[in-house]
């Protein structure tokens, strides 16, 4: 037997396993980022959508969540509210009124005021109840 014919007849038997190593190594190459990224940040952007499924499920706005969370990362904590947002609607789950601290937005000030005319024709501005005493006929 020539070399010739000994290459001929390795080639394909060591082909096969460095073709099928190679797509293995290939394979794993969405891995590397994760393997080589720095667990403190993940851990930070998963706390930050953590915060944002929690804002949206406490029937919190996104605004409000900003302003409560400002170390946090705004984007993964639009992508935990909007993730959480999809959950509620695709499963029908209601939100839960929080009753934890509430941050005064400007949009909730300004609901909470009414403008009452005087009678020199002023315009004043009063607070309004938010819950109504019931009349009791007696």
């Amino acid at each position: 037997m020539s070399i010739r014919t000994y290459v001929s007849l390795a080639y394909p038997m060591t082909a096969r396993p460095l073709i099928l190593v190679l797509a293995l190594l290939l394979g794993g190459c969405d891995l590397i980022d994760q393997l080589m990224a720095d667990p403190k940040a993940a851990q930070r952007e998963s706390d930050a959508k953590a915060i944002g499924g929690g804002c949206r499920h406490g029937l919190r706005s996104i605004e409000d969540c900003y302003a409560m969370n400002d170390k946090a990362s705004k984007s993964a904590i639009f992508a935990g509210w909007k993730d959480m947002d999809q959950y509620m609607r695709d499963n029908k789950i209601e939100g839960v009124e929080s009753k934890g601290i509430k941050a005064d937005s400007p949009a909730a000030v300004a609901s909470d005021e009414e403008v009452v005319p005087t009678a020199k024709g002023e315009k004043k501005s009063t607070e309004a109840k938010t819950k109504a005493t019931p009349k009791v006929k007696g």
